[in-house]
């Protein structure tokens, strides 16, 4: 989702910019942008690759297969469910077993680009992934550029590319799609197109359920630009931006003939929000109790302290409204959870404005510093990757 021409006139602002975000200018501009992008999108294949061999490599000392644990494992396996077979049509009283907790657009993707591709969709599904995860990475330079400059935008990507459960955007899960519309939705918004923007966030809203955040961010923004003058531009793209996610709701409810059906779906997958109690307990159980945690939830609990700490930052930063309507809403929304603790790492990775305030440290540093820094975050994630997959004995 690339839009090329604004849906406001060049007046007014985005709420929590320092500076007025001109709409770029008309035409086409996919290769232009496609050249500008170019060193974010190679050093984002160049993280990745690096992830990906290195997880070869301990796979094939351990006489394991990469291709299914990327492409058939864990949630992928619910996806493909779903694209073979359909949803259920009743909710049951079994735990972790109704798939209408899992939103629809991926799957739909699955099996209808799967009628023209060869392979099986388990292929497909991965193929899908893997292109998202370029436009993604392309829409993450295109929001740092437009509020930084490129060297922020390229390091932002690398830093998105880094994260430690990186390996995902390149997995049978909907991480990727989901980040490739939240990006392009946001600089949607920043460019003032509302319309664009109110789209992407109906198409957010159909891949997972923290769309509702994407839409939150777009609703916000666009309500908050009427205070300048009237545009139905803005109001269409706020009234278009929940739909997609109150349409997958609703449709759940009347399949399974109560109103509260998709709500009912999370409580036997014990995703209700307590208000972080749960998340609470398993800190103090992680940091004060447990004499020998998990690695890999070690990872996820430093993860989400530090998103935390990132969000202070971006918030002492000021950076546009709809970016922290948008991280802070995922925030919430993982913290809150009383759900499984071990996949919230996973939850975050969509939230890459989070890591906006460590771009810009990074693109002000030495050289060195930015080396030593990358350098170790690519090899973290690497290894943490390949840990996830091969050692960890859950789901990512």
């Amino acid at each position: 989702m690339s839009p090329t021409a604004p849906d406001t006139a060049p007046s007014g602002h985005i709420p929590g910019t320092r500076r007025p975000l001109a709409p770029a200018a008309t035409g086409p501009r996919v290769l232009p942008g496609l050249r500008l992008a170019a060193p974010a999108l190679g050093a984002y294949l160049a993280v990745r690759l690096t992830g990906l061999l290195f997880l070869a490599l301990w796979a094939h000392r351990r006489h394991h297969g990469i291709w299914p644990m990327l492409a058939t494992q864990w949630d992928a396996n619910w996806y493909l469910g779903v694209a073979d077979h359909g949803y259920a049509r009743e909710l049951g009283t079994a735990y972790d077993s109704n798939n209408l907790a899992f939103f629809p657009l991926y799957p739909l993707l699955v099996k209808g680009v799967a009628v023209l591709t060869p392979g099986s969709r388990a292929s497909t599904g991965l193929g899908i992934a893997v292109v998202a995860s370029l436009v993604a990475a392309w829409g993450v330079f295109a929001v740092g550029e437009r509020l930084h400059g490129r060297r922020t935008g390229i390091l932002l990507t690398t830093l998105w590319a880094a994260l430690p459960v990186g390996l995902v955007q390149w997995m049978g899960y909907t991480e990727s799609l989901f980040t490739a519309f939240t990006a392009w939705t946001l600089y949607a918004v920043l460019g003032r197109r509302w319309v664009w923007a109110g789209a992407g966030a109906a198409l957010a809203g159909l891949t997972r359920p923290t769309g509702i955040a994407v839409a939150a961010a777009v609703v916000v923004a666009a309500l908050l630009s009427l205070r300048r003058g009237f545009s139905w531009r803005a109001l269409s793209g706020a009234l278009l931006a929940p739909l997609g996610w109150c349409a997958y709701v609703g449709w759940v409810g009347l399949r399974l003939g109560r109103w509260d059906g998709y709500f009912a779906v999370q409580r036997l997958w014990h995703n209700e929000l307590d208000g972080g109690r749960e998340t609470l307990r398993r800190l103090r159980e992680l940091l004060g109790q447990d004499s020998t945690p998990e690695l890999f939830l070690i990872m996820v609990t430093v993860t989400l302290l530090a998103s935390a700490v990132l969000f202070a930052l971006s918030v002492w930063d000021r950076q546009p409204l709809p970016l922290l309507v948008f991280t802070g809403v995922v925030l919430a929304i993982v913290l809150a959870s009383g759900g499984v603790y071990f996949p919230r790492a996973r939850f975050l990775l969509p939230a890459f404005p989070l890591l906006l305030p460590l771009a810009l440290h990074l693109s002000r540093a030495s050289r060195r510093r930015r080396l030593l820094v990358l350098t170790a975050a690519v090899a973290g994630s690497a290894y943490w990757g390949a840990y996830m997959l091969l050692v960890w004995p859950s789901a990512p």
